[in-house]
């Protein structure tokens, strides 16, 4: 009944009472299809402020499914990251966290074609500049909570299935997420990760930056254990050549040592992909060794 309702207050010019039947029934997506028609203002302040009355009693789900059928992607995948950064705080949660990440990172890949299918956009309904800047960083790193929740999942698989080697280097992905996972776990991991596969200098980096993020947790102590019956050196150096000029990728970095190219990884091994052969994502854009990807009928990182 709510078109019906719209309709006809519409065609009695009466388009405030149309935005208004549509706001108390609810129906979001066309009381901002409306507004934005008629070039009226108040449906984003309404919006959010009927937004702020669900978070008030804690309907989150609620709150982001508002946003969602308005079309404000933006908002409901901020409340996402946010619901993810919670979810994060509890170590059992690794999976869900990054679910959370990857359902908000999908809500801007639709912000960013609903703006590109857009011809004209209201100017009274055009976020302020500071509101532009802050969601121009959301946009442009929405892929990184889900990419540091996928390498970490991917780590503790390749462990337990054992692949130690090819665990060690996903660990080591990590540290370009300090901001995201909490440090002390990333380089928890490598630590462990590094002792079975026996990459004892690995393992010592591990510990020495484990002792400056916490002094008082016995990292010392554990270390002088390991140390006193393994060398603090890695057993084999790796090494890869970089296809922009002649120097090598070192270790376990994706970075070459001589010209500074930064290398993606691979979503399946966590390797660097140095190829110019590769896939594709056509959803994420993330990409992989197109002999790894053959077995996977979605992508493994945003699952599409």
């Amino acid at each position: 009944m709510c078109d019906e309702a719209a309709r006809a207050l519409l065609k009695c010019k009466l388009v405030t009472d149309a935005v208004d039947v549509c706001v108390s029934l609810n129906q979001w997506k066309k009381a901002v299809e409306i507004a934005k028609e008629h070039n009226i203002s108040s449906v984003h302040e309404m919006l959010a402020k009927y937004a702020s009355h669900l978070l008030d009693k804690g309907k989150v789900l609620e709150a982001i499914e508002l946003y969602r059928k308005a079309n404000h992607f933006v908002d409901a995948a901020k409340l996402l990251f946010k619901l993810a950064v919670e979810s994060s705080e509890v170590p059992s949660h690794t999976l869900k966290t990054k679910k959370l990440y990857v359902l908000g990172a999908l809500l801007i890949e639709q912000h960013k074609a609903k703006n590109l299918n857009n011809k004209g956009l209201n100017p009274m309904l055009m976020p302020t500049l500071d509101e532009n800047i802050e969601n121009s960083l959301l946009i442009d790193n929405a892929w990184r909570g889900a990419e540091a929740y996928h390498f970490l999942l991917l780590c503790q698989r390749q462990l337990f299935e054992g692949f130690t080697d090819a665990a060690l280097k996903t660990a080591h992905a990590l540290t370009d997420y300090e901001d995201i996972v909490n440090p002390e776990v990333i380089y928890s991991v490598i630590a462990v990760t590094a002792t079975i596969a026996k990459s004892f200098g690995a393992c010592s980096n591990a510990f020495s930056k484990l002792e400056s993020i916490n002094a008082n947790c016995g990292y010392d102590e554990l270390a002088v254990e390991i140390f006193t019956r393994y060398p603090a050196r890695d057993s084999r150096l790796l090494k890869v050549d970089c296809t922009n000029c002649d120097g090598t990728i070192n270790g376990f970095s994706n970075v070459c040592s001589s010209c500074d190219t930064k290398y993606p990884r691979c979503i399946v091994t966590g390797s660097p992909l140095t190829g110019s052969q590769y896939w594709q994502c056509d959803t994420c854009n993330h990409r992989a060794n197109e002999t790894d990807i053959v077995t996977f009928s979605t992508c493994p990182l945003c699952h599409t």
